[in-house]
């Protein structure tokens, strides 16, 4: 495992490092052979600590979580248990992925994807209509079947993926709802749906 350990002003010791080391590959090594490649940051936010976790895990899979406590380690353990749960969610639907992305040779297509700058700058209105573009970077856009879109989106904990359908090879769109469901944009059936929620998140 490619392990990167970072703290936000302040120390991350060695100690804390082999701990995290041990931890991510006891959790991780249940449900993926390939290489990895992890990055955990921690930070303070007020009298809190936090830990943030990005694991990636080859096909694509991207697993992400942050947890807080009074101490660096009662907050990674939190995210560590989160990411857990979420593979043991998926513990079948990891393994059919697998075996089947490694009998497909489908290449992702790529898009440019940007980060605007947010509502919360005092900015004027001619500077409001022409918002400011933060960052700019090439996102893959994946040829998924719905289950494994929302597979992917639990387990990166994302906000919203874009992905190619396997049904029909058009774009959809899927995204947390607040009340707690997925919504599914499918354009080329003229509509979409909403998705119950599979579990309570983790």
């Amino acid at each position: 495992m490619q392990l990167s350990v970072k703290g936000k002003q302040i120390d991350v010791g060695e100690a804390l490092r082999t701990h995290v080391e041990a931890q991510l590959k006891e959790i991780t090594a249940k449900y993926f052979c390939d290489s990895l490649d992890a990055h955990v940051t921690f930070s303070r936010e007020a009298h809190l600590f936090r830990a943030d976790i990005a694991v990636h895990a080859g096909r694509g899979i991207l697993l992400q979580s942050n947890g807080s406590a009074n101490e660096p380690y009662p907050a990674f353990d939190q995210a560590a248990e989160r990411i857990a749960k979420r593979l043991r969610r998926y513990k079948t639907r990891i393994k059919d992925h697998h075996q089947h992305a490694s009998n497909r040779a489908e290449e992702a297509d790529l898009a440019n994807s940007f980060v605007i700058e947010g509502d919360g700058h005092d900015r004027d209105e001619e500077a409001a209509a022409n918002p400011v573009v933060v960052a700019e970077m090439t996102t893959p856009i994946e040829t998924l079947t719905v289950s494994e879109a929302v597979m992917r989106l639990d387990l990166g904990d994302l906000p919203a993926l874009m992905f190619r359908s396997r049904a029909h090879g058009g774009y959809n769109m899927i995204y947390r709802r607040p009340d707690g469901n997925i919504g599914w944009i499918d354009p080329a059936n003229n509509g979409g749906c909403s998705l119950s929620k599979p579990k309570a998140k983790a």
